[in-house]
């Protein structure tokens, strides 16, 4: 019975393959349409056919049975793609999501955990004392401590920092000095278990901002990780430079006195002292690109709304549990990682930190096998370089790109696997040197280039969601919808938050036209900078909308698209509003390119540009076009110099740039820009100001040579 419902429910298939069965059943009228067959002409008629007829039957049945039942399935996105995004009445142009509750805004997800201390403890009852925190030594496999020492060691610490005079409340102020490593989870806890408030601190920021830092926020504590880090603390109390700064706490010392003295007190001190949803929780100090850096106040509400946005946007896919582990890597600092880690131990997963040397990134990941990945879009960029590096003929190119392509088919129908056939000739490579187990790549923090964000849907055989936002709204207040595997977009609002376009009518952007200022509001958004009130002002509006500075577009599936910069602008001499943003955006997509700069101002009619090439991608390119050399020497070449700029020139056309927004000319500098060598800032942006007195000279040639 169950071979003949296969065959009738499939009888159009098997009709056009057998010209013999289709004037068999012509001749029993069987498809004549005027009568329904019966069970009995069903029976004689299959009685009447061939064995042979049968057999090919009875093959072509398995076969599309088996198909039916493996074939690949999409991801059932959680709202029309067409329609991810509605305007809310009476909140001027605002934007909501079109998932979870629609009449208000989402604040948390579970109801145990709307603090960043319950959402510990939440992981502690889930997962019982598995597994939490994980660190290596070269060579060696991960070493982990469980839910419950980890919660044990951060009362023990915060007890232990009472005792040295510190107050359980949101005004105590401990600031953190470390890289990524199990201890700043353990400082951060302890600070949480006593309702303290912790300050990240971080060298890239330089010693100057590091003292601005702990005077403003009145630091009298500071946990560091290492003793050259406290030299530097110390020196600065020494100089009278940072006067309230009482105590230095060393990582490693964790185990002897300061946490010993804490286990004796723990007990008296636990009662009644967690945060609640209003407090402060969090103080991060963004260092922007000029001035003193801003520091960014967040409760624990504030947090919990932005992490339940992330959650209510996949909770249908891609639900964190017990199994799930991430790699810690990116600064702990930010509140884009430190969300996404929440987000893991909340749910009784591991956190397993690097080696704290990124070039060993690539092994740690082989030893911890982790499921969750957030990166930084120069990360990707430099995956999408190296596999292409390696690919070192045109065949094999075109090979790779065929294959990514074909995957890619699948990718934009929604199913995301990493059992296909290209994945077992071409992909499985690059997915086991990740580990092999990855289920979500989360990025944020700069554009990604959507030719990369799509190769690498295609090979890494994983969910690959794209983030946008800021520290002032948390971490994200757009998220990729599930599902929506295009790019050039950020994806729409998160259910935690609203997002409106404001007029920008001095760089012609209205929102009658779908293009403004992007505004966010909800939950999320910040209380305000610390200590800082007319900064504060600037940036958060007496109705609650915090005002981002990056211009956006609505695309007319609802999803957010960034468009430009509000405040790099410069007037050419002829009159002309430049954002050079827009035009760095666009050229960074050329192949050789891996960063760049767009300088202009209003003495000169024309723009020119700082380009640093790709060092394991621009030789290839140049010998395509008959240029050799080493990288330096092709870094003096003027032959491949001409041949950057038209093509530079080439994708400023296709995007539909004015003859004046091209450069006119470039130099070509050979080290990459760094936050080490002051060109970046931490969160790898441009610290314009700087390249340009940096690049002074060079700009002037440029210009000088131009008027030649």
């Amino acid at each position: 019975m169950l071979a003949f419902v296969l065959v009738s429910g499939s009888l159009w298939i098997l009709l056009e393959l057998s010209s013999t069965l289709m004037e068999k059943m012509q001749a029993q009228e069987m498809i004549s349409g005027l009568r329904i067959p019966e069970m009995d002409d069903i029976s004689q008629f299959f009685l009447s056919l061939p064995t042979s007829t049968l057999v090919g039957i009875g093959a072509l049945t398995a076969v599309l049975t088996y198909w039916l039942a493996t074939r690949p399935r999409p991801i059932k996105p959680p709202c029309s793609l067409q329609h991810q995004s509605e305007e809310v009445p009476h909140e001027g142009g605002g934007r909501r999501s079109m998932m979870g509750d629609r009449t208000k805004l989402l604040t948390h997800y579970h109801d145990d955990a709307t603090t960043m201390y319950e959402v510990f403890q939440r992981g502690l009852r889930i997962s019982g004392d598995g597994p939490c925190l994980g660190s290596r030594l070269p060579n060696q496999p991960y070493k982990w401590i469980s839910y419950k020492e980890v919660m044990a060691r951060a009362e023990h610490l915060g007890s232990g920092l009472l005792h040295q005079g510190c107050k359980p409340n949101p005004n105590q102020f401990i600031g953190v000095f470390a890289q990524n490593r199990p201890e700043w989870i353990i400082s951060e806890l302890a600070c949480y278990t006593y309702s303290m408030v912790v300050v990240p601190l971080y060298d890239t920021l330089g010693p100057d901002a590091i003292r601005f830092i702990i005077n403003t926020a009145d630091i009298s504590t500071v946990i560091c990780d290492k003793v050259e880090k406290a030299q530097v603390l110390l020196e600065n109390v020494e100089r009278k430079e940072t006067p309230g700064l009482k105590r230095i706490i060393l990582m490693d010392a964790f185990d002897s006195a300061l946490e010993e003295r804490g286990r004796s007190y723990v007990g008296e001190d636990k009662m009644g002292l967690p945060p609640a949803p209003d407090d402060l929780s969090i103080v991060c100090f963004t260092s922007g690109t000029t001035g003193n850096p801003k520091g960014v106040m967040l409760s624990h509400g504030n947090v919990i709304a932005d992490f339940a946005g992330f959650l209510k946007v996949t909770d249908k896919v891609i639900f964190p549990n017990q199994d799930d582990c991430l790699i810690s890597f990116l600064p702990l600092a930010h509140m884009f990682e430190r969300l996404i880690e929440a987000v893991v131990y909340c749910h009784g997963g591991r956190i397993g930190f690097y080696q704290g040397d990124i070039r060993l990134l690539p092994d740690d990941m082989k030893a911890l096998r982790p499921t969750i990945f957030p990166v930084v879009p120069r990360l990707l960029n430099r995956m999408y370089d190296k596999i292409f590096s390696q690919a070192n003929s045109q065949w094999k190119r075109w090979l790779l790109n065929f294959a990514a392509k074909r995957k890619g088919a699948e990718v934009s129908c929604g199913v995301i696997r990493n059992d296909s056939i290209w994945d077992k000739i071409f992909f499985s490579r690059i997915q086991n040197s990740l580990g092999g187990r990855l289920r979500m790549i989360i990025t944020g923090a700069a554009p990604t280039s959507p030719s990369v964000l799509g190769f690498l849907r295609a090979a890494l055989g994983c969910q690959v969601y794209e983030a946008y936002g800021q520290t002032e709204c948390t971490a994200g207040c757009t998220y990729t919808t599930p599902g929506d595997w295009t790019t050039g977009h950020v994806g729409a609002p998160l259910p935690c938050n609203l997002i409106k376009l404001v007029d920008v009518p001095e760089k012609n952007y209205f929102a009658s036209k779908g293009e403004g200022e992007v505004c966010v509001k909800g939950p999320n958004v910040f209380k305000g900078y610390l200590k800082d009130p007319e900064r504060t002002a600037e940036t958060l509006d007496p109705d609650g909308w915090l005002h981002t500075g990056d211009i956006g577009k609505w695309l007319p599936n609802g999803t957010l698209k960034i468009i430009d910069r509000k405040k790099h602008i410069f007037k050419l001499a002829q009159g002309e509003y430049i954002s050079p943003e827009k035009i760095e955006n666009i050229y960074i997509r050329s192949e050789p390119v891996a960063q760049l700069y767009v300088h202009g101002d209003s003495l000169q009619s024309c723009l020119v540009g700082i380009v640093v090439p790709d060092p394991e991608v621009m030789p290839e390119w140049a010998k395509k076009k008959g240029i050799l050399g080493t990288y330096k020497d092709l870094c003096k070449n003027t032959e491949l110099k001409k041949a950057i700029i038209d093509d530079l020139v080439r994708l400023g056309k296709a995007s539909g740039l004015h003859s004046f927004e091209q450069v006119k000319n470039i130099y070509i500098h050979s080290e990459m820009f760094s936050i080490e060598n002051g060109l970046l800032t931490p969160t790898l942006k441009a610290k314009r100001p700087e390249l340009k007195e940096y690049f002074k000279d060079k700009i002037e040639q440029l210009y000088s040579s131009i008027s030649m």
